[in-house]
């Protein structure tokens, strides 16, 4: 066994690695460039703070969240202007603050600063950060969000859910995103809370988590991938899954989990092996897979076990792999609408398709808007098919029981594609592998793979968040290839203006933001 615990950088002491700092709920998050060696390859990247992944942010079911973001990017290969999306949030009442740039906002300018400010009102649970301008969040705009819940059912399962069981997934690469190709064929490494290997850098540091023989963890599970999905375990240790994208589920006991961009689930994991090193795997679907030299690792560390890796191997078969249809919300969640394929108030069936460079849906292009469309609504755009971006605005009746298909096809390849809708969490009542629709208990969430080429996985929610939400793709590139609609939400009544302007309110800072934008070079943008 080899003691790499000497091989720790200077660079990566500094600038990589964040899990002990949390932040928040009020918090200022200074956004900057700098050159960082998250793998042992050192490149110009985007941190926050001052490290990567960005800081921890937490704070406790019902907090205002007050979140400072200071734009001081200066590189413009990934950018100088920047947007913040605080996935999972339903934002009522703030779709303002939701973040995406070109639908709900301008972006914030270089030298300027701009103040989120929401409300976890009745969520709680694993959320996490990123850029959403382009393909930003790749270049290192990411990271992770705990909400805390003082009465969470699951709590006499655990004994220990801190800043140090927080884990994080994400896909490195060596170029800076809008450098490199469209369409990536892989990372160059998997970095599990900040740290990895490539396959040129070997001998690189890994992550270790730490853990006392006895005691029981919840861990906070967040892939927080600009592209691959990965089937994560931990050699020796099954895990009790609790929790899917910020809703709980009832107790499900697993060896793996297959995560896919976007998404998070907390598990509690007993350690009550023999005091040793046990290897943590994250094998992403393509790219640089499996193990060899330590890549796509990180390391379980027993309290008295030696500060050395765990001998190479391969990872034991999984016997029970975490299959989405087995998730049930732990409380009970009515499905909205009957029992039935269609049995809801507006029905949209969502066609893929791919030109070599573009992706579609239902024959439209997502291609941003000068104008965002929380702005052109605001400003009194009448009429839905005046929404720009043109045949990518969806509007949706309020207070309505809505169902979206997704029936996968090889016209879109780059599959499986895990789709986000922002504003809501939705009911999977068909789930990617499976013909069986369930309308009784099925899961929650708020990011769901469409699965493969014969896959028609179906979601269902209710329209009680008006606002404009993105729905998308999010394998980052992707959605940066136009997959992508919004939907308009009880913003037309019969394609009339139904709520006043006078109440969506959005603060004047916000108001000030597509001016300032608007007056930078491309070369500041």
């Amino acid at each position: 066994m080899f003691d790499t615990s000497f091989l720790t950088t200077f660079v990566t002491l500094a600038l990589v690695g964040s899990s002990l700092a949390a932040v928040g709920p009020a918090a200022d998050l200074v956004i900057s460039n700098a050159r960082i060696s998250t793998d042992g390859y050192p490149r110009d990247a985007i941190v926050v703070n001052g490290v990567y992944p960005a800081p921890l942010i937490t704070g406790k079911k019902g907090d205002r969240f007050k979140l400072n973001v200071i734009d001081k990017l200066t590189n413009h290969t990934m950018l100088k202007s920047t947007s913040i999306h605080w996935h999972g949030f339903f934002q009522k009442g703030t779709n303002w603050a939701d973040g995406p740039a070109f639908v709900n906002q301008c972006p914030i300018s270089p030298g300027h600063s701009f103040l989120y400010d929401f409300r976890a009102l009745d969520q709680a649970g694993t959320f996490w950060y990123h850029s959403h301008l382009s393909t930003q969040y790749c270049d290192g705009l990411r990271g992770p969000i705990v909400v805390y819940d003082p009465n969470d059912p699951h709590k006499a399962l655990y004994d220990v859910d801190n800043d140090a069981t927080v884990i994080t997934l994400s896909d490195w690469y060596h170029t800076a995103a809008r450098l490199g190709p469209q369409f990536p064929r892989g990372s160059d490494s998997t970095l599990i809370n900040g740290l990895g290997r490539s396959i040129s850098t070997v001998t690189a540091d890994l992550t270790v988590i730490k853990v006392t023989h006895g005691k029981r963890y919840r861990f906070r599970l967040v892939s927080m991938s600009c592209d691959p999905n990965y089937t994560f375990s931990i050699d020796g240790h099954d895990m009790t899954v609790i929790e899917a994208d910020a809703i709980s589920t009832k107790p499900l006991s697993v060896d793996s989990i297959q995560i896919f961009a976007g998404q998070r689930y907390s598990f509690v994991l007993t350690a009550n092996q023999a005091v040793d090193n046990y290897w943590i795997r994250a094998n992403p679907n393509f790219g640089n897979t499996g193990f060899t030299g330590g890549i796509n690792s990180a390391i379980l560390r027993y309290d008295g076990a030696p500060a050395s890796e765990p001998a190479a191997s391969d990872p034991p078969p999984s016997v029970k792999p975490l299959v989405e249809s087995n998730l049930h919300p732990f409380e009970s969640m009515p499905v909205p609408g009957r029992p039935v394929a269609g049995g809801v108030d507006k029905a949209i069936n969502l066609a893929f398709n791919f030109n070599g460079t573009n992706f579609f849906i239902n024959n439209a292009t997502f291609t941003p808007p000068s104008l965002p469309v929380l702005l052109q609504i605001l400003s009194g755009t009448h009429l839905a098919q005046d929404l720009l971006p043109a045949g990518s605005v969806i509007p949706l009746p309020a207070r309505k029981t809505i169902e979206i298909s997704f029936p996968a096809t090889m016209a879109a390849p780059g599959t499986p594609h895990p789709f986000h809708l922002h504003g809501h969490a939705f009911a999977v009542v068909r789930s990617a592998g499976s013909g069986a629709y369930n309308y009784e208990d099925p899961v929650w969430r708020d990011v769901v793979s469409t699965g493969e080429p014969g896959d028609n996985v179906t979601i269902r929610f209710r329209t009680d968040n008006p606002g404009p939400w993105f729905l998308h793709c999010h394998i980052d590139f992707h959605l940066d290839a136009g997959f992508a609609v919004v939907f308009a939400e009880d913003v037309f009544a019969e394609d009339v203006l139904e709520t006043p302007i006078s109440n969506l309110p959005v603060p004047l800072q916000w108001l000030g933001l597509c001016p300032a934008y608007d007056r930078l070079k491309e070369e500041d943008q």
